[in-house]
């Protein structure tokens, strides 16, 4: 199995049961070694009291992508620490993508970065440190 196939394959695996994520439309684009794009629908029901998209629904979709990454290896890792940086507002009626790569990955640590976009534009900056609580998402083929 090529990194490749491995990480598509552990992206399946951690999707199929991932509910919070499919619940808010989230969908993978893209998936590769230490790497993630997630996509979601910013919509109305997403709004804050100000009329743009609350931090927590951009912080969950840069949490998705940041998963599909780190989990990419075929080893089950969760979040260890995540911090967010809102840059611009999010609006509603418009795609929001995450883009999250693989910083450093050392041992059960690893370090990510997240940017979420908005129509090209910058809306947030996220970094999560992962750590690896063994066992794999699924069983890989005997070579």
């Amino acid at each position: 199995m090529t990194p490749e196939e491995r990480a598509r394959a552990a992206a399946r695996a951690l999707w199929t049961n991932d509910r919070a994520s499919k619940s808010l439309g989230m969908e993978i684009l893209e998936v590769g070694p230490g790497f993630s794009i997630v996509a979601m629908n910013a919509t109305i029901e997403m709004a804050n009291g100000i009329g743009t998209i609350h931090g927590g629904f951009i912080f969950a979709l840069a949490d998705s992508a940041f998963a599909v990454a780190c989990n990419s290896y075929n080893d089950r890792t969760v979040a260890a620490h995540c911090s967010i940086t809102y840059l611009a507002p999010g609006v509603a009626g418009k795609r929001l993508l995450a883009s999250a790569r693989e910083i450093s990955r050392a041992g059960r640590s690893g370090l990510y970065d997240i940017e979420i976009s908005q129509e090209g534009t910058i809306i947030a900056q996220f970094r999560g440190h992962s750590r690896s609580i063994g066992g794999p998402l699924f069983s890989e083929p005997s070579s």
